[in-house]
């Protein structure tokens, strides 16, 4: 098949057979460069997106006329389920990086579902999973300070990496410090500033772009008794 799901979220759980009569049928992949959009807020929801790889950010304009980040997506996960209810974009899907996303239309998954009725419980899962990820996360940076909030943060970026069997302690940070600033509620010299405490007390190391976590259950500690 053209588009490699089998790397793919949606089709966890599918046997073989279902995987290739699922990639032959939804086969269309495009690249979208560094900056490009992927899908505009307010733009009719037509297919949902799946990461072939690269790296992308959702985000809203505020009122004062800002951008706000909502999300970061990686290879490996869906982009557009928000849009499934309102048959609209929700918000802007930017490419942080050259990426490729393997279109999957949302009328021709329906029905391909009714053929693979453990596709579509597939896809509930993991709309599910996103809600409570999200939820998650909101409630957790409530009553946190910045070095927790940037720990939360890099620690649902490990949790989802492990999961798509990348390593979990040791990977590249696609997202700018602005990006990750919007996304926390934190200014730019606020999230530097984190980054640098967590460094300094030994959990983690950064070079410029490149994480490397020392201690992920000290992390987790430290982010439990903040949300406490």
């Amino acid at each position: 098949m053209t588009c490699s799901f089998r790397e793919l979220c949606l089709p966890v759980g599918l046997t073989d057979e279902e995987i290739e009569y699922l990639g032959n049928l939804i086969n269309y992949k495009f690249r979208v460069r560094r900056g490009e959009y992927l899908s505009h807020a307010g733009s009719d929801f037509k297919s949902l997106y799946a990461v072939k790889n690269g790296s992308f950010k959702t985000c809203v304009l505020k009122v004062d006329g800002r951008q706000q980040v909502t999300g970061f997506y990686m290879t490996g996960e869906l982009l557009g389920l928000d849009a499934i209810s309102p048959e609209k974009h929700t918000c802007d899907t930017v490419a942080l990086v050259d990426s490729e996303v393997c279109e999957v239309p949302f009328k021709k998954l329906e029905e391909i579902g009714q053929n693979i009725p453990s596709l579509m419980s597939q896809l509930h899962k993991i709309m599910s999973r996103e809600i409570v990820q999200d939820r998650g996360v909101m409630m957790l940076l409530g009553g946190m300070r910045a070095e927790e909030r940037l720990a939360a943060f890099l620690l649902n970026l490990s949790t989802r990496l492990a999961r798509r069997g990348y390593s979990p302690t040791d990977f590249i940070l696609r997202a700018t410090r602005e990006d990750i600033g919007s996304y926390l509620g934190l200014k730019l010299e606020t999230v530097s500033r984190s980054f640098s405490k967590l460094q300094e007390e030994g959990l983690i190391t950064v070079n410029i772009k490149h994480i490397t976590l020392h201690d992920v259950d000290k992390l987790n500690f430290r982010v439990g008794n903040s949300a406490d």
